[in-house]
């Protein structure tokens, strides 16, 4: 069993589950040597590059699974919980568990609280009972992360930061093939016979074309294309640079974290650290600050069809959108507490000790282009609406760079970063 079956039965679960489920009682019994009677995965939006569910046990014992299906790996192993344990995070360890690339699987006693993906979008769907638990539990949370960060502020070497499977989320999946799986060849490499087509409301498109494009959203103007923001996010994200780091769960958006909202006051739990490890604080940052945030039209596509209204006006090479997505309050309340809480003390304690580097906020924008362009395929009509994929790639091009005439939220916000971290 590879990678590639693992990823074949995240892909499968949604067309033919009774077959996924079939590979994966295999695949479990040969990698763990457990006698499994059933298997039910549970084939949930929140999952894109992942899969979950429940086995049973010949004894009885029911129990629950969780793996991360990336293909195109580059990274020896995964899964360090242990670490992030003995760093002081709240996180749930597994009791069976396969780190080896190809084979990363974890399984765990069963969970019965809800994450905190299901508890924001229902509370964006009007259920608000919730919310002052999620608000205080948030607020707690990111204080207690700071001061994991500061607790396990590092130096590390170019070629130990090398090894962080952080870098799998970001810089490998640019060079290591899924962007060109996705888009086509990288920037100054020789183009493929036959490029992917993205099919947009105005109509169908060369994405050769469409990198190549200028970009005006919503009164913002943007000064470079797709293939310009590629190229400096293939320089930035470099994984071979040494600078400070921290201990972080690497991936930790809401759906890889647990509300207890038994607890007194209410607590957050980190779960599935496919990606932890030592590794940049701003990396870490990156994924609960884009997913948490902006991702939904991504995770509920045809729901944010409904919802959205979104036009292209095409002039040769200079396109114009207009679009009406917006961001709940529970959604600004996710990125106010990271950036407030978490973010803006860190690179103050950089600048303190004299270790911010000089372009954090280029390096920022880059790691953030890659959430929205390369987490999922956005050319891909089988899970996009056109309406959704021209929101991608317009985010994608809000993400990753300077927004002129009009500023962006995403640089509202690292404006008054910048200005108070001086």
């Amino acid at each position: 069993m590879t990678d590639n079956i693992l990823h074949r039965i995240q892909t499968l679960q949604f067309s033919d589950k009774p077959r996924s489920e079939k590979l994966l009682a295999t695949f479990i019994q040969d990698t763990f040597a457990l006698a499994v009677t059933s298997v039910e995965l549970r084939p949930l939006t929140v999952s894109l590059n992942s899969f979950n569910g429940f086995l049973t046990l010949a004894d009885g014992r029911r129990l629950f699974f969780k793996t991360h299906a990336e293909p195109d790996t580059v990274i020896a192993e995964y899964y360090n919980a242990s670490r992030l344990a003995e760093a002081g995070y709240p996180v749930i360890q597994p009791i069976f568990s396969s780190t080896q690339a190809g084979k990363q699987f974890l399984i765990y006693e069963v969970i019965t609280a809800p994450s905190v993906f299901d508890v924001a979008w229902s509370i964006e769907s009007g259920e608000t009972r919730h919310l002052p638990a999620l608000v205080k539990a948030q607020s707690n949370a990111d204080d207690l992360l700071l001061q994991h960060y500061l607790q396990t502020l590092a130096f590390q070497t170019a070629d130990q930061a090398g090894q962080a499977p952080i870098h799998q989320l970001f810089y490998h999946r640019l060079v290591g093939g899924r962007l060109t799986r996705f888009y086509g060849s990288l920037p100054n490499q020789p183009e493929q016979e036959t490029d992917p087509v993205v099919h947009l409301p105005s109509g169908h498109y060369n994405m050769r074309q469409v990198r190549r494009i200028q970009w005006h959203i919503n009164g913002q103007d943007y000064n470079q294309t797709l293939d310009d923001l590629i190229v400096d996010a293939i320089r930035l994200l470099n994984p071979t640079q040494a600078g400070m780091s921290i201990i972080g769960h690497g991936d930790a958006h809401n759906g890889n974290v647990f509300l207890q909202s038994q607890n007194s006051p209410s607590s957050l739990l980190y779960f599935d650290p496919a990606f932890a490890g030592r590794h940049d604080p701003i990396l870490d940052l990156t994924k609960p600050l884009f997913h948490n945030v902006f991702a939904m039209w991504m995770y509920f596509p045809e729901v944010k069809t409904q919802q959205t209204h979104i036009t292209l006006q095409v002039n040769l090479n200079d396109w114009h959108v207009e679009h009406d997505y917006d961001l709940h309050s529970v959604r600004l309340m996710f990125l106010r507490s990271k950036v407030e809480r978490v973010l803006v003390p860190i690179l103050k304690e950089l600048k303190q000790q004299n270790q911010l580097r000089a372009d954090w906020r280029s390096y920022v924008k880059a790691a953030l282009f890659c959430c929205p362009f390369l987490t999922m395929n956005l050319t891909d009509m089988s899970k996009f609406t056109p309406e959704m994929s021209l929101l991608g790639l317009a985010m994608a091009v809000e993400m990753g760079t300077e927004s002129y005439g009009k500023r962006s939220v995403i640089d509202q916000i690292l404006d008054e970063v910048a200005e108070t971290i001086v």
